[in-house]
């Protein structure tokens, strides 16, 4: 059975879209990650436009984020005042990031441009991941927990101005910082169709230095804003967002990230990001061999 998308404007098979927000939804809902980081790729390699795979993913992020969130909020390891001023930060960037997309999709490059940028930013993040999970676990249990002890109130964000006590993470920093993590994570979702997770848990580990049991839970928190902000202004500005995909991308993502949360807290948080940063670097990689081969057939423009 074949459904067409009017905005991509091509036939797809409703179940394998439905099994790829259902797989994509399990991992946001484990690793504590909005999912587009790799549902974009999956979109783009299964045919859709990347302009749309980027401006709908956000829709199906929103979703999949929702669940997961609420998952963490019966557990009570959500800091909604942290996640405030990262929303914030985030809301400032989705904005600045659409104009940017829209003024890319008139030039013409937009689709290398997304490939190209994912393979940057996803190889340099899954390598520090790996990096640091590694060497985390080949560490012994006492110098982990000094290692903890030692970076649970850095003196650098808390010499920043404005500085405030953040009760849910143990912290007293300034709320400068997560709004600039939250700007860049917004530019991001909005360029490249991600919720940004990638980059959140682990900057909100080792820069924020917040405690690991309320990283997963407060990012998934701050993405689900940050996203439903970047559909709306996508779907208004760029009109790239096809709802019929994501219909189907939400209708199996929702479902996956609640069974992801489940496995999550079994797992030990080296092993989630070692886990995490591995995925990582593996789209990376498909990514780069399909920029490297040639195309499939070429194209010649008369009348010029």
């Amino acid at each position: 059975m074949q459904l067409y998308l009017p905005i991509a404007e091509m036939p797809v098979d409703p179940f394998v879209v439905i099994t790829m927000g259902a797989a994509v939804g399990f991992l946001s809902g484990m690793f504590g990650v909005g999912g587009g980081f790799l549902m974009t790729p999956l979109l783009i390699f299964y045919g859709i436009p990347p302009a749309v795979a980027v401006g709908t993913e956000a829709s199906q992020i929103v979703a999949s984020s929702v669940s997961g969130a609420l998952a963490h909020l019966k557990r009570k390891t959500i800091d909604f005042q942290m996640g405030g001023f990262l929303v914030a930060g985030g809301a400032i960037g989705s904005i600045i990031g659409v104009l940017v997309f829209r003024m890319l999709i008139k030039t013409g490059q937009i689709d290398t441009l997304i490939s190209v940028s994912y393979v940057i930013f996803l190889s340099l993040i899954g390598g520090l991941m790996l990096w640091e999970s590694i060497r985390t676990l080949l560490h012994s249990t006492e110098e982990k927990q000094k290692h903890a002890r030692k970076r649970r109130s850095p003196a650098w964000l808390a010499a920043l101005p404005f500085a405030m006590r953040f009760r849910a993470s143990a912290l007293y920093i300034s709320p400068i910082a997560p709004i600039a993590l939250g700007f860049i994570v917004g530019l991001l979702a909005s360029m490249l169709g991600v919720g940004g997770g990638f980059i959140m848990v682990p900057a909100m580990l080792y820069i924020l230095n917040m405690p690991t049991n309320v990283v997963v839970g407060t990012s998934l928190f701050q993405i689900i804003f940050v996203t439903a902000i970047t559909t709306v202004l996508h779907a208004a500005a760029n009109q790239t967002v096809d709802i019929a995909l994501a219909l189907l991308l939400l209708s199996g993502g929702v479902v996956g990230a609640q069974l992801g949360v489940r496995v999550g807290v079994k797992l030990k948080a080296e092993h989630l990001r070692a886990l995490l940063a591995l995925l990582v670097l593996g789209v990376c990689a498909r990514l780069l061999i399909d920029l490297a081969l040639p195309p499939a057939s070429f194209f010649i423009v008369d009348g010029l």
